[in-house]
C-alpha cells in the first residue's frame, strides 16, 4: 500500500473514523487507550498525535490542558478534524493541523514535544524500512525521556477479522494468505476498497524492535483487553446494570497488560519512554 492507497482508503470515511471510537469496540479501545495515556502524560505536555486522523484524541489532550500538533496523511480527515477543534472550547490548544508522513517528521526540530502518539501508522506499514523510519523520527522528534504512545496489531487480529467477515473469508482456505500473516505478519486484501498491506507482529518482538530505537517500554496494553469479541455483549450492560458495566470495564482496563490475551486483542497499545 503506497502513502496514496493509504489516503484513499481512508477518503471517504468523513465522520466514520470520529464515530468508531464511540460504537461498542471503539468505546473500550478508547478506555483503554486514554487509562494508560492518562496514567503516564505528564501535566502540560506538547503532545504531537501522529495520524489522529479527525483528533479524537487531540481533542480529549486539549481537554485535559495539553497543547497538541495534529498531523496524518489523509486531508479529508485533516478538514474533519478542523471542524471538530473550531467547535471546541478547548481547540485553542490545538496548535497546529498539518498533513504529515510518520515516516518523515523533518518540519519539526529534534525534541520537540514531551509526548507523542500514533495510534495507527505502525500497522499500515509492511515494509520493515518504513517501520524503522517511523520509529527513528518518533524518537527524533521527542525529548529525552519523552514519552512515546504507538497503536500495533497482533497478527491474529487479520485471521480474526477475516473469519467476521463472510465475504472474506474463502481467503482463509488459501495456504499462501495464511502463511503470510502467520510467517511474515503482511495482511493483503483483495477486496476493493478495504484494509489491506496491513502489517502484524507478535507480542513478544515489541519491545525488542523500540528498543533499537532508544526506548524503554513501560507496558503492553491489549486495547479490547478481556472483552475482545465481546465488545456488544458489553455495551448491553450500561441500560441493563450501569454497576456491572463499570465494575467490568475496570476489570478490562486493570488486566490489560496480561501477557496471556495480548496476542488475541484487535490493538495493542505501547508506551515507552526514550532514553536520556
Amino acid at each position: 500500500m503506497t502513502r496514496d492507497d493509504v489516503r484513499a482508503y481512508y477518503q471517504g470515511f468523513g465522520d466514520r473514523e470520529w464515530t468508531r471510537l464511540a460504537t461498542a469496540e471503539g468505546s473500550v479501545e478508547f478506555a483503554v487507550n486514554t487509562h494508560a495515556i492518562a496514567a503516564y502524560l505528564p501535566p502540560g505536555a506538547r503532545v504531537l498525535d501522529i495520524g489522529g486522523g479527525p483528533g479524537r484524541y487531540s481533542l480529549w489532550l486539549a481537554e485535559r490542558g495539553h497543547r497538541v500538533v495534529l498531523a496524518d496523511l489523509s486531508p479529508e480527515l485533516l478538514a474533519s478534524a478542523r471542524d471538530k477543534v473550531a467547535a471546541s472550547a478547548a481547540g485553542a490548544l490545538v496548535e497546529e493541523i498539518v498533513e504529515s508522513d510518520a515516516c518523515d517528521l523533518g518540519r519539526w526540530p529534534d525534541g520537540s514535544f514531551d509526548t507523542a502518539l500514533s495510534l495507527g501508522p505502525f500497522y499500515h506499514l509492511p515494509a520493515p524500512a518504513d517501520r524503522d523510519r517511523a520509529a527513528a523520527e518518533l524518537a527524533r522528534v521527542l525529548r529525552p525521556a519523552g514519552l512515546a504512545f504507538v497503536a500495533l496489531m497482533p497478527r491474529y487480529a487479520f485471521l480474526r477479522r477475516t473469519l467476521a467477515l463472510p465475504d472474506e473469508r474463502p481467503r482463509l482456505a488459501r495456504p499462501d494468505f495464511v502463511a503470510r500473516v502467520l510467517d511474515d505478519g503482511v495482511f493483503i486484501n483483495d477486496l476493493p476498497g478495504r484494509f489491506t498491506d496491513g502489517y502484524g507482529l507478535r507480542p513478544e518482538e515489541v519491545a525488542p524492535f523500540f528498543a533499537r530505537h532508544g526506548f524503554i517500554m513501560l507496558a503492553l496494553l491489549a486495547s479490547q483487553g478481556i472483552a475482545a469479541g465481546l465488545e456488544d455483549a458489553l455495551a448491553e450492560l450500561p441500560g441493563s446494570n450501569p454497576a456491572a458495566y463499570q465494575a467490568t470495564l475496570e476489570v478490562v482496563v486493570r488486566t490489560a497488560d496480561d501477557p496471556s490475551i495480548l496476542g488475541l486483542s484487535s490493538h495493542l497499545l505501547y508506551v515507552g519512554r526514550k532514553a536520556r
